[in-house]
């Protein structure tokens, strides 16, 4: 030990920080780390820094938890320790750069990376590049071969891969929390990196260490289908050769500017939206593949905080840096950082949200937590709203959209089009009687109802649907001038064919060359507007409306009964299928939204409003008619009534309802707190003791068709056949169950039945009758009844 102190000082270090982990406060362990970061070399700080990382973040598996910053508050004492200690300027960075400038690198054999990173795994052991240009100067290949493959990142890297896994990792929550607060330690961190690294004004701080070879530049384009063997696989030290000796941007100084704001963007954008290629998204487009990734609120709430920054970082751009032309760009001096905000939105951010945002909108359940994934697209195709621009006191439905954003609706022309229509299936089969629900809609309609949008996003169609033949006589890029050969009467034309390429590029590069394109403003989609959607617009405004009434009603009856100690104690239930949101004011914003959620629907698709209204008259008088008071639309099977999908529709919107029926046995039903507990359990013995022993009497007598079977079964059955359609469709088993006859004395356990048995006998005392009498005179009169009852049945029913 003594000869070598060096080598074993590290592992002394790492044994007592590992001890610490478990006897010391946070505070007084992070006070310990800066003073080692601070007083250590490089050399020794490395092996603890990969045991620091997890001890942080938590293990890629999700065993050990970390710091929990996903559950770590403002509120909470130890909130403002850990952000000190990771603040982008913080210890902990301040130890990345250190192990940065040495050139330590830390592996990931590909077995191990996330879920996230299937997509990579699969292409590596397949023999091809990953489409991630992140990962293509990474890959390590032992003498062993291609299983035993690893990632080897820089300091800087590893420090952002597993701080950016940290928002999916499984993690062993307790019950009842979750990281869903966007005032989390997560989320805020996750600000002030994008803030620090990816500046609207100004430029990243230099590292406080030199940094010689850590830079990650953007490797050139290299496509994803170029096989391994076309880089020596046949050699493992030829492909190793040609993937880590590839040109590098160190040669420009310049240019370690950006390094580390394109590594966090791109370890960001590979880690929460990457999580499937291009060639798996469209074979996910079958419903028969299930994939497994399925981001929870929190994980789209962080990506809208992404989205939101970046176009406030590409927004940034200088105005004379934005309008020149790239040709011109290259020829002037224009910082690394400028050029970055120039591309970052297109080239890193723009296909991978879109597959993300379409497998949300696919996948995500019918309920209001949806409104996360729906501000994330908002936030994506509204860049205007991220300028830093004085905002303009005229409401968002009358400003007009800039002119110079043209390009970018044609650029994402899908993420308007494709998204909007998939938007709209989801609508008509969610509850918009539901406020929140209502609100998505409207958000929806008066995003795409600002002036100018619309006819952006029409223009963007017809330039795509142009023939194919304008692009054979496309021009290059770098266009001629006059002196050169060119000419300048066909400038408009050449913009115009550019136009169409991108816009053409772009649909095709998402959705492949055979795709079938659905216009937006074609008729197919108007029909599907003007008809299904707003129809039911329409009858939930109706039905809101209705259960608003209902609900004043009841109001006015409590005020009155209130004088009497009388009414209902809770009015969230006052109307049956009625949520605690759809009652008082939140109907009547139901009814706001919708209104103005037709409006701009109507200015969107130019509806015809005299059309609409006559619509809206047709299904109103339809409604008068009565048809709320009918059942859904079902189809009679040998199983008993089925919903067909109008009958869902029906009652998802609140139209119409089978009553709510209890469909189990009733002598299990849960005991009430009108009934007596120990009566209850004590005439379930004895009333099933009488039913094993005369079950087989009873269904003879029951069974017969003269009259002593319709008295057994007034007596010992529980069916009500007029109202039995009227209740939700039972199944044949149950169905069965239910008309099978035996004794029930559970009626005997309620308060109210002894009550009036009491009283029953209290007056049979007053009138000198004795306990047996009354009962004898008791049994009579119930006989009595149920002989009338049998006797003039029919009749009853007929009336």
């Amino acid at each position: 030990l003594m000869a070598n102190p060096t080598l074993q000082q590290p592992s002394f270090l790492l044994a007592n920080l590992k001890a610490d982990a478990t006897t010391k406060p946070l505070l007084q362990r992070c006070q310990d780390l800066v003073k080692i970061i601070d007083e250590y070399p490089a050399k020794e700080l490395h092996l603890i820094f990969p045991w620091l990382v997890e001890c942080v973040f938590g293990s890629l598996d999700g065993v050990i938890a970390g710091w929990n910053l996903r559950l770590l508050h403002s509120r909470s004492n130890e909130y403002h320790i850990v952000m000190d200690f990771l603040n982008p300027s913080g210890p902990m960075m301040k130890l990345v750069y250190k192990l940065q400038a040495e050139e330590y690198k830390y592996e990931i054999p590909i077995n191990y990376l996330p879920s996230c990173c299937n997509h990579i795994t699969a292409c590596i052991q397949e023999g091809v590049l990953p489409d991630c240009p992140l990962f293509h100067n990474k890959l390590q290949f032992p003498l062993s071969g291609l299983l035993t493959l690893n990632i080897a990142f820089n300091p800087f890297e590893f420090f952002m891969f597993n701080f950016a896994y940290c928002l999916i990792s499984p993690k062993n929550y307790p019950p009842g929390q979750y990281g869903s607060s966007t005032d989390s330690a997560y989320f805020v961190l996750v600000d002030t990196y994008l803030k620090y690294f990816l500046p609207t004004e100004g430029s990243v701080p230099p590292s406080p260490f030199s940094d010689s070879r850590g830079s990650v530049s953007a490797p050139s384009p290299r496509s994803s289908s170029v096989s391994f063997a076309s880089y020596g696989i046949h050699s493992p030290s030829l492909l190793k050769h040609h993937i880590f000796h590839q040109p590098s941007v160190n040669a420009d100084p310049a240019a370690q500017e950006i390094w580390r704001s394109e590594t966090l963007l791109q370890m960001f954008v590979e880690i929460w939206l990457h999580h499937y290629s291009l060639e798996m998204y469209q074979k996910l487009q079958s419903p028969q593949v299930k994939e497994p990734f399925s981001p929870t609120e929190e994980h789209v709430l962080v990506v809208r905080l992404l989205v939101k920054h970046v176009h406030a970082f590409s927004n940034s751009l200088k105005p004379e840096q934005l309008s020149s032309s790239p040709s011109a760009h290259s020829h002037t001096h224009t910082s690394p950082l400028e050029e970055f905000k120039r591309v970052v939105v297109q080239r890193f951010v723009h296909q991978k949200l879109y597959l993300f945002l379409q497998h949300c909108f696919g996948h995500w359940p019918l309920d209001a937590s949806f409104r996360a994934v729906l501000e994330t697209w908002l936030s994506y195709i509204q860049p205007w709203r991220y300028t830093g621009e004085k905002p303009n006191p005229q409401p968002d439905q009358n400003r007009t959209v800039p002119e110079k954003w043209e390009s970018f609706v044609h650029e994402n022309l899908l993420m308007y089009t494709k998204l909007f229509q998939v938007f709209l299936n989801r609508a008509v089969r969610t509850d918009l009687v539901n406020a929140k629900n209502a609100l998505m809609v409207f958000r929806v309609a008066k995003v795409f109802a600002q002036p100018n949008l619309a006819e952006m996003t029409q223009k963007g169609e017809q330039l795509f649907l142009e023939p194919e033949h304008v692009l054979h006589h496309r021009q290059p890029r770098g266009y001629l001038t006059p002196g050169q050969g060119g000419s300048y009467l066909s400038s408009r034309q050449r913009v115009v064919t550019d136009m169409v390429f991108k816009v053409k590029s772009h649909v095709y590069g998402l959705e492949g060359q055979d795709c079938q394109y659905k216009q937006m403003f074609g008729t197919e989609l108007r029909g599907a507007v003007s008809l299904p959607l707003i129809q039911i617009i329409v009858q939930a405004r109706q039905t809101a409306k209705r259960i608003s009434d209902h609900s004043s009603e009841v109001a006015a009856n409590k005020s009155f009964l209130s004088w009497f100690g009388l009414g209902a104690s809770d009015l969230n239930h006052s109307f049956p299928g009625a949520e605690p949101e759809e009652t008082g004011e939140y109907l009547k914003k139901t009814h706001e939204f919708l209104d103005r959620a037709l409006e701009n629907l109507c200015q969107i698709f130019k509806l015809n409003q005299g059309q609409l209204n006559q619509l809206i008259s047709n299904l109103g008088s339809l409604e008068d008619d009565g048809n709320s008071k009918q059942l859904p639309d079902c189809v009679q099977s040998e199983n008993g009534l089925i919903l067909t999908d109008l009958g869902r529709r029906q009652i998802i919107n609140g139209l119409r309802r089978f009553d709510i029926h209890y469909q189990g046995d009733p002598e299990l039903q849960p005991i009430r707190s009108y009934e007596n507990a120990l009566l209850v359990r004590l005439f379930y013995r004895i009333s099933s003791l009488i039913n094993e022993r005369f079950g087989r009497h009873m269904n003879a007598l029951c069974s017969r068709p003269d009259f002593l079977g319709r008295l057994g079964r007034h007596y010992l059955t529980n069916l009500d056949s007029s109202t039995k359609l009227k209740h939700s469709p039972m199944s044949r088993h149950v169905l069965e169950r239910s008309q099978r006859p035996k004794l029930s004395l559970r009626p005997l356990a309620s308060y109210r039945t002894i009550l009036l048995l009491l009283l029953f006998y209290v007056f049979g005392a007053l009138l000198s009758l004795g306990p047996i009498s009354s009962t004898v005179l008791l049994l009579a009169g119930g006989f009595l009844y149920g002989l009338l009852m049998t006797l003039f049945a029919d009749k009853l029913k007929t009336h």
